[in-house]
């Protein structure tokens, strides 16, 4: 499944990020990478112990804590610190998959990374290039987002990001742990509790919402790793 999550950030934190990261010193964004991502991988990065980055990270992690399409859809259990990275003059990402585990820095936890996550700081009009195309059974779905928009999609997927050829091309990527391990029972999940808050707003005393929701639980019961 792959989602857009609308206005994760509002337009006046989305200048505020802008404005830090536009003072930040930048490194090699090769740090993160695993051994076959970093030849594929030609970007910047900040530092994952920048002030910057842990100020931003807790901003976005309280905006998604607040957003209720976001657990809908990822149902976490735990989110990796976010991170910031920038593509100009060329840069790219060549085709890749994500590392399965990742280790939280600065703590001894690992998290098993089910969905990653892209968070664009960049207007698409300041930019040229930069997509993100994600891979899955049905091709290659191209995203460009206004800034403050997030994707959201399988960690699993194959998917890479075409040159920027003018301009820069900012934002932030992180994973996240579910509490539903597998794919295609996360996006049942969240199908079926999308359909009860329709019922809800539109037949709030219809006896189906509470069947429903009783099944929603259920499953989310038998299916849950914590």
């Amino acid at each position: 499944m792959l989602l857009t999550i609308p206005d994760v950030l509002t337009a006046e934190q989305v200048a505020q990020a802008r404005q830090l990261l536009d003072t930040a010193e930048w490194v090699d964004g090769r740090v993160t990478a695993g051994h076959q991502s970093a030849k594929a991988k030609h970007n910047a990065q900040l530092p994952e112990g920048h002030p910057v980055s842990k100020q931003l990270g807790e901003m976005i992690l309280a905006a998604l804590a607040r957003n209720n399409l976001f657990f809908s859809a990822a149902l976490p259990l735990r989110v990796f610190p976010p991170l910031f990275n920038s593509y100009a003059g060329g840069q790219s990402f060549g085709t890749h998959v994500d590392n399965a585990i990742r280790q939280i820095p600065g703590s001894g936890h690992r998290i098993r990374t089910d969905l990653s996550a892209t968070l664009f700081l960049t207007a698409p009009e300041d930019y040229d290039g930069g997509e993100l195309c994600v891979e899955d059974t049905y091709g290659v779905k191209s995203v460009k987002l206004p800034a403050g928009q997030m994707v959201l999609y399988p960690a699993t997927s194959l998917h890479h990001v075409t040159p920027v050829t003018s301009g820069a091309r900012i934002s932030s990527f992180f994973w996240i742990q579910s509490m539903i391990r597998d794919d295609g029972q996360r996006s049942l999940l969240f199908d079926l509790d999308l359909g009860i808050q329709r019922i809800a707003r539109d037949h709030p005393e219809h006896p189906s919402a509470i069947q429903l929701t009783g099944v929603y639980h259920n499953l989310l019961r038998q299916w849950a790793e914590m």
